[in-house]
């Protein structure tokens, strides 16, 4: 079983390898640690923001203050919101790549049994998705040494590291509804027409107040996004947050198990 299962990763790995759509998904997360530099830069220096006029004004709103703390506040809600897209890209990709290139006939043909295809493919998206964090994690690290933000201890990069890290894996767990899209879609267009609807959904019920009981909504609420008052009050999100995942892994294999791939 575990021999089928490797096969199964190999294969997916070469895949992964093969394209080019890893780099591009690196570069576009490296966009979040810079750019969180860059208002820190600003913020550091008062004078200077107000000659940035506007963007001044936005990085005061959305950063607070130029230290440690709102940093990590802006890597994570970064990773919650931003993550919902390049993992539910990455999860699209895996997936819906299958229909797109007419190879989905060519897999099934494979003497590995569908639960194993299915269960490499989310590994394979796990695995990316946790690189992807990590790397924008490493990067943001020295992104932030780099800008000599005040207000280092060890005590304090640990609760942010550890924020960051509870954000991406809730992020991630989010993104086995969309490898379900893609499977019924039998393609990119439903799934990535998913993602964006449930980034905008999870805007307007967390404005609304509700946003606790939406599961895309959870990771960005608990990145402190709407300031303390927002932080979660029970485990009901962090249940629900789980409840979707299983829902996308278990549609998941069913469609592979049950659908007519003719």
């Amino acid at each position: 079983m575990m021999k089928r299962l490797n096969d199964a990763l190999y294969c997916e790995a070469l895949k992964v390898m093969h394209s080019k759509i890893v780099w591009i998904t690196i570069l576009a997360f490296l966009i979040v640690p810079f750019v969180g530099g860059f208002f820190m830069l600003i913020l550091k220096d008062p004078e200077a923001a107000r000659s940035y006029g506007l963007i001044g004004a936005k990085a005061q709103l959305t950063m607070g203050t130029a230290d440690w703390i709102s940093y990590f506040e802006f890597l994570a809600q970064a990773v919650s919101i931003g993550g919902l897209f390049i993992f539910g890209f990455v999860s699209s990709w895996v997936f819906g790549r299958e229909h797109s290139d007419r190879t989905v006939k060519d897999l099934l043909a494979l003497p590995i049994s569908r639960a194993h295809i299915v269960g490499a493919k989310f590994i394979t998206i796990f695995l990316w998705c946790i690189l992807l964090s990590a790397i924008v994690l490493t990067i943001g690290l020295w992104v932030g040494e780099m800008a000599a933000l005040p207000g280092w201890s060890r005590e304090l990069v640990s609760q942010g590291c550890e924020m960051f890290a509870i954000c991406s894996i809730l992020t991630i767990a989010l993104s086995s509804p969309v490898a379900f899209f893609a499977c019924i879609g039998r393609g990119y267009l439903a799934p990535l027409g998913f993602v964006v609807f449930t980034l905008v959904l999870a805007n307007i019920i967390a404005v609304t107040g509700y946003g606790e009981f939406f599961p895309w909504a959870v990771p960005a609420l608990y990145s402190q996004i709407g300031g303390e008052g927002n932080a979660l009050p029970g485990s009901i999100s962090y249940i629900l947050v789980v409840l979707t995942s299983f829902a996308g892994l278990i549609g998941t294999f069913c469609w592979w198990r049950y659908a007519d791939h003719s």
